[in-house]
């Protein structure tokens, strides 16, 4: 007993020298920066995916009417997310989508661009549009599998129309039949397309543990492109969020190990600025009985490729939204335009004893800097 109250003092302790060795700037009253993306009275809109296409202004972005479930809506914004259409026509399956859906830009070998979005659980699902998202197809089967929030991250390989998705399962979707453990066991996968998203292969796990539940995958490549860096939840409550490494295209990825307590959180998504500063938004949120000032809050970490590798604190934790309930927001799009501009989208509980709505937030990391400065 007496072991681990000192390892929690100890514990108590670093997270103090985290928080006092980052700058933190806070964006929650920045109006001028704030969208509202969609909103309605006395419903649930949350979980948001993004995808800015290649004219550097074209947003796309779904989410779900309901938490976590339920119809995808979907909407665009043609200015960079300054403004944000009406909710635009989606096919009929989209309706029976049970989890929050993803979306990406996928092109295959030949250079023909195609979006994919994906819907979760048994089976996992996808939809494609091969004109910018003007029309897609229904929902499809992907295989005789599934899993939770599919698929959390899409990565390019290297090889033309190769690309790498991951996510995670618990048991529960995997299979037609539910599997679970006891104790819970997590298990974080991969699947890989040769042919530009058309199909993906079954499933393989990266890694499995009842200890630790590493899930939401948030991956990034190093700014040489040789290595690819993958952000993980931890779901147990039990230890830092945590971080693994593949140099060989995602074949396979180093073991586990935490992360600083400042990128400590859940659903990590990353994009770099133009002068190579590293952008992740996600939400806060720390390990059981700690807690962190903008606990619960949708924030965002700026550092270097470099600080995830050396596992250093990085430059700044900003605060992006101040979320007025312990947990539930931030499942962020992040898109970054020509300009250096980041639009990031997310829902959260922006108003007291109101359902969460969708919240777009515009800012380039100069206006962080001189913010920074004034500190």
């Amino acid at each position: 007993m007496k072991r681990i109250l000192i390892y929690i003092l100890l514990y108590c302790f670093a997270i103090c020298l985290d928080s006092n060795a980052i700058i933190r700037i806070d964006l929650n009253e920045e109006k001028s920066l704030q969208t509202v993306v969609d909103r309605e009275h006395q419903q649930y809109l949350g979980h948001p995916s993004t995808c800015l296409l290649e004219d550097g202004k074209t947003i796309l972005c779904v989410y779900p009417k309901g938490h976590g479930r339920g119809d995808i809506i979907y909407k665009r914004s043609t200015d960079g997310g300054l403004t944000w259409s009406k909710r635009l026509p989606t096919p009929k399956s989209w309706e029976t989508s049970k989890e929050t859906p993803t979306i990406h830009r996928i092109i295959d070998s030949t250079g023909k661009k195609r979006l994919i979005l994906w819907s979760g659980l048994y089976p996992a699902r996808f939809s494609i549009s091969e004109d910018d998202g003007n029309s897609w197809s229904e929902l499809k089967p992907a295989g005789d599998w599934g899993g939770i929030v599919v698929m959390g991250s899409v990565v390019q390989l290297k090889s033309q129309g190769h690309y790498l998705a991951l996510f995670h399962d618990d048991g529960r979707y995997f299979s037609a039949k539910p599997s679970v453990q006891n104790p819970i066991v997590m298990t974080l996968l991969k699947t890989f397309s040769t042919d530009g998203g058309l199909s993906w292969t079954r499933p393989e796990a990266i890694f499995q543990s009842s200890e630790i539940h590493l899930c939401e995958p948030g991956a990034v490549r190093s700014p040489d492109g040789k290595e690819i860096a993958v952000l993980l939840r931890e779901n147990a409550r039990r230890k830092n969020s945590h971080i693994i490494f593949s140099a060989d295209e995602g074949k396979t990825f180093t073991p586990p190990r935490e992360t600083t307590s400042i990128l400590t959180g859940d659903r990590h998504t990353a994009k770099y600025a133009p002068d190579g500063r590293l952008l992740v938004s996600f939400r806060k949120k720390s390990p059981a009985k700690i807690q962190d000032d903008y606990e619960g809050d949708w924030v965002a970490w700026v550092g270097k490729y470099e600080d995830l590798k050396n596992n250093t604190l990085g430059q700044y934790l900003i605060r992006l939204k101040d979320n007025l309930h312990q947990w539930d927001c931030a499942y962020p799009g992040v898109e970054v335009l020509p300009d250096g501009t980041f639009v990031l989208v997310t829902y959260g509980h922006w108003e007291k004893d109101q359902p969460p709505y969708i919240l777009c937030i515009r800012f380039k990391l100069e206006q962080i800097d001189e913010k920074a400065k004034r500190k």
